[in-house]
């Protein structure tokens, strides 16, 4: 809700400055892309540890089977 009503007040304070309808909505867009783009790297940054927690059990599980991959080997198929 506060998110809409800081479009909603952003929207107004452009108009009331003297800024075109058209530059309100290119100012929207630019900030809505800017909003939209830093809440992915927020996000990256959020499920990085979890990533990182993935890679080191694979890591950690593999140097416990051992790493042959010849138990794999039925998994190909043939292309004879």
């Amino acid at each position: 809700m506060l998110e809409l009503l800081f479009v909603l007040g952003f929207f107004i304070m452009l108009l009331v400055t003297g800024v075109s309808l058209v530059g309100v909505f290119v100012a929207l867009l630019v900030a809505m892309g800017v909003m939209f783009f830093g809440g992915l790297l927020v996000l990256m940054l959020k499920m990085l540890p979890w990533l990182l927690l993935a890679i080191v059990a694979v890591w950690v599980i593999r140097a416990i089977n051992g790493n042959n991959t010849q138990s794999r080997s039925h998994y190909r198929r043939d292309m004879r």
